[in-house]
């Protein structure tokens, strides 16, 4: 069954999520996304490729960039300089990622009406960010941690985040009831409408575990047409997330839709944290690359919506010809969590549509900032089976 509907406009060329709460899967969740990496892509000179996804996937353009450069090192390592200082560019872009979706996009998704004044508080701290101001310092990390605890947490960082590992949403309830401040109450007044539905820790997306893996995601990238835009691992759907890093997999904890925002929080922190490998700083994060055939290589990051990945097949050039891309495939977050069979669609199916819009529209609202996709989305409340209509 085609669970896609068409764009209306040139606005729509990235794509918007249809949702439709208490519709059946995969009736719940359509996407009008296209796989325009796969088809822009053939053909363009190797040297543009990073700048053509970036372009393509601009609300995460810096990952997409820097995860091309890597594969195409990995396809065919000197073709282009490799990217300086990856595990410090990973940080501070996801870390940027995590304070402009808290501060821009929750105050709109998890205010009980229209943004209050908590978007205001929002923008004004996102004014002093020091990791956000044009003039950062080289070393912003400091008085980035002191703006974390000061202008979000109200409370030391390192104590917020050891309550959170030992506590999870208790935490996070107890926190968000107990402080005043723009983050707080955002949180506290979205408990209420939480699904309360765990996730399964079981379908966590792990596809970058080891070698194995990773060559068997790429072999399927290569040989399962349309595989980006609707994948499987396993054969199963799986959801990624700051919830799910290699280094440290928050999914031990009891994670709700409204839990997830707190995993964000917490990885915020950590981030802002000295660094140190596989805790905290630029060791949190992972990436990697390697070549999975003749001219062809595979990259991953874990970047702030989850798990990218980029696979990359590149020609062999006669004479002085620019070597030329084969094939690239991107496999996007959202491409996971927004799956017509994943986990959205299932916690949007399992929404009681008879409820008042308005608590159906927080619920959907709250899943979209717990879940964060890289489109836009619209909600459609249901008409009676009989009476329903299909999209143009």
């Amino acid at each position: 069954m085609n669970t896609t509907f068409a764009p209306t406009g040139l606005a729509d060329l990235a794509g918007r999520l249809r949702v439709s709460p208490g519709a059946p899967l995969p009736l719940s969740l359509r996407s009008s996304r296209q796989d325009w990496a796969a088809r822009l892509a053939p053909g363009q000179p190797v040297a543009a490729l990073p700048g053509l996804v970036a372009s393509l996937f601009n609300l995460c353009g810096h990952a997409h960039r820097l995860c091309s450069s890597l594969a195409i090192d990995a396809a065919a390592h000197g073709l282009l300089s490799t990217p300086p200082a990856v595990d410090q560019r990973l940080r501070t872009e996801t870390a940027q990622e995590h304070i402009r979706r808290m501060g821009l996009d929750w105050p709109r998704l998890l205010a009980t009406d229209t943004p209050g004044p908590q978007a205001a508080q929002a923008h004004a701290a996102l004014s002093c960010c020091p990791l956000l101001v044009a003039a950062a310092s080289p070393t912003p990390w400091p008085a980035t941690l002191a703006w974390l605890q000061e202008q979000l947490l109200h409370m030391p960082a390192a104590t917020w985040l050891r309550a959170w590992q030992a506590s999870g949403a208790d935490w996070l309830l107890d926190w968000s009831c107990r402080h005043t401040g723009w983050l707080p109450a955002l949180l506290c007044a979205a408990r209420a409408v939480d699904t309360g539905t765990p996730l399964q820790p079981a379908a966590a997306l792990r596809a970058h575990a080891d070698v194995l893996d990773q060559r068997s995601l790429s072999a399927a990238l290569a040989l399962q047409p349309a595989f980006a835009l609707c994948p499987q691992w396993h054969g199963a759907s799986a959801h990624t997330g700051s919830w799910t890093r290699l280094n440290g997999m928050d999914v031990g904890l009891p994670l709700s839709p409204w839990a997830l925002l707190g995993s964000r929080l917490a990885e915020l922190i950590r981030l802002c944290q000295p660094d140190a490998s596989g805790l905290s700083g630029a060791g949190w994060l992972s990436f990697g690359a390697l070549n999975t055939g003749p001219r062809q290589g595979l990259a991953w990051v874990e970047m702030a919506r989850g798990l990218l990945v980029h696979q990359v097949e590149i020609d062999t050039p006669l004479g002085d010809a620019p070597a030329r891309v084969l094939a690239c495939r991107v496999l996007a977050p959202t491409d996971w969590n927004f799956h017509p069979q994943g986990v959205v669609a299932q916690h949007i199916a399992e929404l009681n549509a008879s409820e008042p819009a308005a608590t159906v529209d927080r619920r959907v609202r709250l899943l979209m900032a717990a879940f964060d996709p890289c489109v836009p989305f619209d909600v459609a409340h249901p008409l009676a089976a009989a009476q329903e209509v299909p999209h143009a």
